[in-house]
């Protein structure tokens, strides 16, 4: 048991190690991306380069808080935190999709204030196209590196932080696009209308990660699969009947569940505590990244009206 112990604790360590290393790269990437983006934006007069680069510099916000984070989820559990501080990364994840939602409105209200009112605007330099090129590259590397960590460390937050980055290569990918158009057609406008393009393609990833984050909180899943296996590993042990009020629940990565069994009322409690063991073993073998299993053993045949959990039935409809 204590060997099992030192494996989950050097595993949430070397999981806070991955989510660092992850967040110093996003850090620097971004930070120069982002100094790029908003020089050429002022610079060459476009409101969609500059609005990448807000874009990007709340990419060095999330990257620091990120940081943060993984020092605070390496810490053990203790008397007020008995579950460990693993929420920490899902509450920073849910945090994450605001600061997008928001930064994401404010540039399509900037952008159709100006169409509205008829604010001239001039037709956005060649520097933008030059930085908005780069920025792709840059883009792509630092996504793909964000994933292939997040990954490793089975990190909703990581993966969040990759999709928001492979929406950044489509966003300026975009913006890229209105650029040329504008350029070509000699249309200040176009600029303006690629900012509002951008700042709904903003929102719509933020409230995605939102929804991802929020399933957590409310200790939902929308993981069948696991649930899937959950059942069958309880069905491999045959002397295990009737698995109900199960629930499993996503703690920065990890698994935490807890189960119901009924078994033989003629059973001692060394034997009916060994039957539950086999069912934490047989879990365990089939979902990877149990940080807690909690079995509870009922007499077969006990009458009981549940208030929560799920059964295997209520699973499969």
């Amino acid at each position: 048991m204590a060997d099992s112990d030192s494996t989950e604790a050097d595993r949430r360590l070397d999981r806070a190690a991955l989510i660092k290393a992850a967040s110093i790269t996003a850090l620097a990437g971004n930070l120069i991306l982002a100094l790029l983006k908003i020089s050429a934006g002022i610079f060459a007069d476009s409101l969609a380069v500059l609005g990448d680069g807000i874009d990007s510099s709340m990419d060095v916000f999330i990257a620091v808080m990120t940081l943060i984070v993984s020092s605070v989820i390496s810490r053990p559990a203790d008397k007020g935190h008995p579950w460990g501080h693993g929420r920490a990364e899902t509450v920073a994840t849910a945090l994450l999709s605001l600061i997008l939602f928001f930064a994401g409105a404010q540039l399509i209200l900037n952008s159709l204030y100006k169409l509205m009112t008829g604010v001239k605007t001039e037709v956005p330099g060649i520097p933008a196209l030059i930085v908005t090129c780069v920025s792709i590259g840059g883009k792509i590397l630092l996504s793909w590196s964000q994933y292939l960590f997040g990954k490793k460390a089975d990190s909703d937050m990581l993966k969040a932080n990759a999709k928001n980055m492979a929406g950044d290569v489509i966003t300026s990918a975009g913006v890229l696009m209105g650029l040329g158009f504008s350029i070509f057609l000699n249309i200040g406008a176009i600029d303006l209308i690629t900012a509002v393009l951008v700042g709904i393609w903003v929102i719509k990833n933020a409230v995605g990660i939102f929804l991802g984050a929020n399933a957590e909180l409310m200790d939902g899943s929308t993981d069948d699969a696991s649930y899937r296996a959950l059942f069958e590993a309880i069905r491999s042990v045959p002397e295990a009947g009737n698995p109900h009020r199960t629930r499993m629940r996503r703690i920065a990565g990890f698994w935490d569940i807890d189960l119901d069994i009924e078994v033989n009322p003629g059973l001692t409690i060394a034997e009916a505590h060994e039957i539950a063991c086999r069912v934490e073993n047989a879990v365990k073998e089939r979902i990877d990244g149990v940080f807690d299993i909690m079995v509870h053993v009922e007499p077969a045949g006990n009458e009981q009206t549940e208030g929560y959990g799920l059964t295997e039935e209520q699973f499969r409809n």
